[in-house]
């Protein structure tokens, strides 16, 4: 998430201490009389150029240096329209403001927007025209909004399954993301917003951030990590936020391998290169291929115009960082007065697209006994968990989104039931709680009349006390923090780090007195109103037993589930929190006919999953994520989205477990030591059963795959089949294509790849001839003894099916130059 500058300002020099927070088209200008802009060749390598049109070049010319230096950071907005960064402009020259905001499931601003589902759900689509409607509503949302530049999407891949942000990127495959990154980047800026893809490179864990640096081999890098960031490139995104984190010993923002030398000598990139918040590191920066410093100018302002001054550092590399930035705001019209012309929002189409993307990207995980969909006999139904009633829309940090509306689940399911069925309600888990009494915490929090705590951008909250609880248990906190970031220590112990939204955790607390600090800080340069509650064990025990004597009483529970994913910090584990595994473990029990449908963000276990009928699995589902489940549970949509990341049986079964260097690190040092075995190409190489495989979801029909043809031809794969829908409703079967090693390479190869998929539409009794396209860079590995990509020929083995362990087609190819 992107911070103001007054609220970085507090942070460095007020008493709450905190990490930073963190946020976080090109195509060559090549029209006639395209000049290269003054000093454009730079210092440090003459081979990275910008081209831009004349008129660019008329500007820098005509720019001061304090001008050109209000552009390479950002500043504090004179309308506080509370979006996450600004640029001035230059209003002698015509040269408009720049407004950035975060936005990877919406646009996050101090106001109403089109809340999506997270990102991972759309990955899970597997639907790449979708992922341009996609950045479609949120570029329209974004330009309504005020705002310039998008601050998203967010293409790092999924690594780490503790990894806090998983749900706002998209998947562990670098084909589909950068099959999804490609699509959302041109619908956002077909809107005229300019995409940002962030976090160049190897953001992928949150725990330490932006201490940890990743040792990572350079085959490794570039099949795994950097090809969704190359595709971003070719799609034409108009800037790249460089990382908190290190890359084989340089900091994200000052890596000439990775800013200069990939980016974009290598790549061509043409637009700019903006820090993460705070993630600059050096004024030389500027010279490693930084062109931004956000959200203010502690190393690329006075430090820079000082070493311009005294000649340490070119005034060329300052007009290259200019021009790429002048050159993307030309291209998108805002030289021309685009910024003032902007389109009213949508807010019913926007909510229909998002309704649109939570159906498509949900998955069905499990039904047994036709469990799914519910029908007329379903007369009685009970649901229980706290998502049920006040619905989960969106993670946190970044990508919250204040939504136009959001339904509950109960609302909606009520209705779909109908008048012959009774629809009862349950907590389960009490994740609001109540306000501590005085008689436990002293002093008392200081709450207004609403139970809130008023948290002003120039006055921090700050506690300090002792909490004493009248016997030993599980106490649960639950810190509501819509526009703040906030701390929780018990005994000197983190239980809480949150922010921009809503964040719990359970502590075993012993009977007596512990010592409670809590801290909040407004980040969004307006008030917040914060809420710190509690549940104690009492309360949480009964709302256990309310959800269980529910459960016995009607025909069909259906539990729904949460996590809290956010940005800033990762899981501990892999379980649901706040007792939720032992409350669905418990409802199962007594009543095997229970459903649960999850409202998480990444892979969890599930210890329950032998009791239960059916798991539905709707991420963070947005603001009309309520009516897509129950069209799902009713079976008036037929679920039809794949997991984009394997689920581990177990938490001892992963890629990084047991090996504290893989993660979270040792001493700031991470080696990604599992090579280019990421997800399932892991799970492959180990022979490791998973939960669930990459690209499993089931559906309410059935489909059959036959008739394998593979050919090649110009250096790509032909992949055709039968795929019949023998079921007997109509729905979408996401077709995959998965290709085996090539026996001339001695470098390691995954046991197979995604080559290719296609989501395919049958009707029910249907047969279709589906051909899936495998281009030849799905062939090819990185060389890293010639840096370069080798095609890998000689037989390879070619699979079909509907997941990476469901294939029952199986046939070869000769791949030859």
């Amino acid at each position: 998430m992107e911070l103001n500058r007054t609220s970085v300002r507090r942070r460095r020099t007020g008493r709450l201490r905190r990490t930073a927070l963190v946020a976080g088209a090109s195509a060559v200008l090549l029209a006639a009389g395209t000049v290269v802009a003054p000093g454009a060749s730079g210092a440090g390598d003459a081979r990275v150029t910008v081209s831009v049109s004349p008129r660019v070049a008329a500007l820098i010319a005509r720019m001061s240096l304090d001008e050109k230096l209000s552009f390479v950071h950002g500043g504090t907005d004179p309308r506080a329209l509370g979006q996450a960064g600004y640029i001035p402009g230059v209003p002698r020259l015509g040269i408009p403001e720049l407004r950035l905001t975060d936005g990877p499931a919406g646009v996050r601003v101090n106001a109403h927007a089109t809340a999506m589902p997270a990102p991972v759900a759309l990955a899970s689509s597997f639907d790449d025209r979708l992922a341009r409607t996609f950045g479609e509503v949120v570029g329209r949302d974004g330009r309504a909004l005020g705002q310039d530049v998008l601050l998203s999407p967010m293409t790092n891949i999924i690594r780490v399954p503790y990894a806090g942000r998983n749900f706002e990127t998209f998947s562990e495959d670098p084909l589909l993301s950068s099959r999804m990154v490609s699509g959302e980047i041109r619908g956002v800026q077909s809107q005229g917003l300019i995409a940002t893809v962030k976090h160049y490179a190897e953001n992928n864990q949150e725990d330490n951030r932006m201490g940890v640096n990743v040792n990572v081999d350079e085959q490794t890098l570039r099949q795994i990590e950097l090809p969704a960031f190359e595709a971003a490139v070719k799609a034409g995104a108009g800037a790249v936020m460089c990382s908190y984190n290190s890359v084989n010993g340089s900091h994200g923002c000052g890596s000439h391998d990775l800013l200069n030398s990939v980016l974009k000598e290598q790549w061509g990139f043409q637009g700019w290169v903006m820090s993460d918040w705070g993630a600059a590191h050096a004024t030389t920066d500027i010279v490693n291929g930084l062109d931004q410093e956000m959200p203010s100018g502690v190393f690329l302002g006075d430090e820079l115009k000082s070493a311009i001054t005294n000649g340490t550092i070119p005034v060329s590399k300052l007009n290259d960082s200019v021009a790429r930035i002048l050159g993307q705001m030309n291209k998108f019209g805002l030289l021309d007065g685009a910024a003032g012309r902007r389109p009213a929002r949508d807010p019913k189409g926007g909510a229909k697209i998002a309704q649109r993307v939570a159906e498509s990207g949900s998955v069905l995980l499990k039904n047994t006994g036709k469990a799914l969909p519910l029908t007329g006999k379903n007369t009685s139904i009970g649901l229980i968990g706290p998502t049920a009633k006040t619905p989960k829309v969106t993670g946190g940090g970044s990508s919250y989104v204040v939504p136009d509306s959001a339904a509950s689940p109960l609302a909606t399911i009520t209705r779909r039931a109908g008048r012959n069925a009774t629809v009862r309600y349950a907590t389960g888990v009490d994740n609001t709680g109540v306000a501590i009494p005085a008689t436990a915490l002293s002093p008392a929090l200081p709450v207004g009349s609403d139970g809130t705590i008023t948290v002003t951008p120039d006055a921090s909250f700050e506690h300090s006390g002792t909490l004493t609880v009248p016997a030993d248990g599980d106490y649960s906190f639950a810190y509501d923090l819509p526009a703040a970031y906030g701390t929780l220590k018990i005994d000197g112990s983190s239980v809480i780090t949150g922010f921009l939204g809503s964040s719990s955790a359970t502590v075993h607390l012993t009977a007596g007195t512990h010592s409670f600090t809590a801290g909040a800080l407004a980040i969004q340069g307006a008030p917040a109103k914060i809420r710190l509650n509690w549940v104690t064990p009492q309360a949480a025990r009964a709302a256990r037993e309310q959800a269980v004597a529910l459960a016995r009483q009607v025909k069909t529970p259906i539990v729904f589930a949460y996590d809290e994913g956010t940005e800033g910090f990762d899981r501990k584990n892999l379980s649901l929190p706040a007792g939720q595994n032992g409350l669905i473990s418990a409802v199962a029990d007594a009543n095997p006919n229970t459903i649960v449908v999850l409202n998480t963000g990444s892979s969890i276990t599930m210890p329950w999953l032998s009791k239960v009928k059916a798991v539905l699995d709707t991420y963070y589902p947005g603001e009309n994520g309520a009516e897509a489940t129950a069209r799902l549970l009713y079976g008036d949509v037929n679920p039809s989205g794949k997991t984009t990341q394997t689920f581990p049986a177990s938490e001892s079964v992963t890629p990084v477990a047991g090996d504290p260097l893989r993660y979270p690190g040792v001493d700031n040092q991470e080696n990604y030591s599992e090579g280019v075995y990421v997800g399932y190409r892991w799970y492959d190489k180990e022979k490791a059963a998973p939960l669930f495989p990459f690209g499993h979801g089931l559906s309410y029909t059935s489909f059959a795959y036959r008739d394998l043809a593979v050919r090649q031809r110009h250096g790509e794969l032909t992949v055709s089949f039968t795929l019949k829908n023998t079921g007997t409703r109509d729905g979408d079967e996401v077709a995959q294509v998965y290709v085996g090693a090539s026996p001339k390479i001695t470098a390691p190869q995954a046991v197979r790849s995604l080559g290719g998929y296609q989501k395919v539409r049958l009707r029910a009794g249907q047969s279709k001839t589906v051909r899936i396209r495998v281009d030849a860079q799905q062939l090819k590995y990185w060389n890293s003894s010639s840096h370069s990509w080798v095609l890998g020929t000689g037989h390879r083995e070619v699979w079909v099916g509907s997941s990476s362990r469901t294939l029952p087609l199986h046939g070869g190819v000769d791949v030859t130059r």
